[in-house]
């Protein structure tokens, strides 16, 4: 076992494709299983902070119930911001921009999930800038 490492679930107990909200010393956690793999990341979404684990899971990717913002457990990379069209997207994306979701370095053994300290953020795409002619 590597030092920093908490056990946040028994692996056992999880079905592929499933989802659980965890609370580990004050902090909500989102464990989810995909295939035979383990993915933890925060609990709550860095939009508006709706609760993951009541949003859905398809491969690596959590859609938030909220305000259907995507992103991927794997790196925690934004997929989509919100579902919003048109000036509610852009207003949206002023007020509060687009960001990753923080995941964590897992490890399985023995039957259990831990989890560790916080994998490197996944770099922003560069912004698109519009200048005059």
């Amino acid at each position: 076992m590597m030092d920093g490492f908490i056990e946040v679930a028994n692996a056992d107990a999880f079905s592929d494709g499933e989802m659980r909200q965890v609370g580990i010393d004050g902090h909500e956690l989102l464990v989810a299983k995909v295939g035979e793999r383990f993915f933890v990341a925060d609990a709550r979404c860095p939009h508006m902070h709706g609760h993951l684990a009541r949003g859905t899971l398809e491969g690596t990717i959590v859609t938030c119930p909220r305000h259907h913002s995507q992103f991927d457990l794997s790196d925690g990379r934004c997929v989509r911001w919100t579902d919003w069209k048109g000036i509610a997207n852009t207003m949206a994306e002023l007020v509060r921009h687009p960001r990753p979701l923080r995941v964590y370095q897992i490890e399985v053994l023995g039957g259990k999930v831990f989890v560790g300290p916080e994998k490197k953020p996944v770099a922003a795409p560069p912004v698109a800038v519009l200048t005059s002619r």
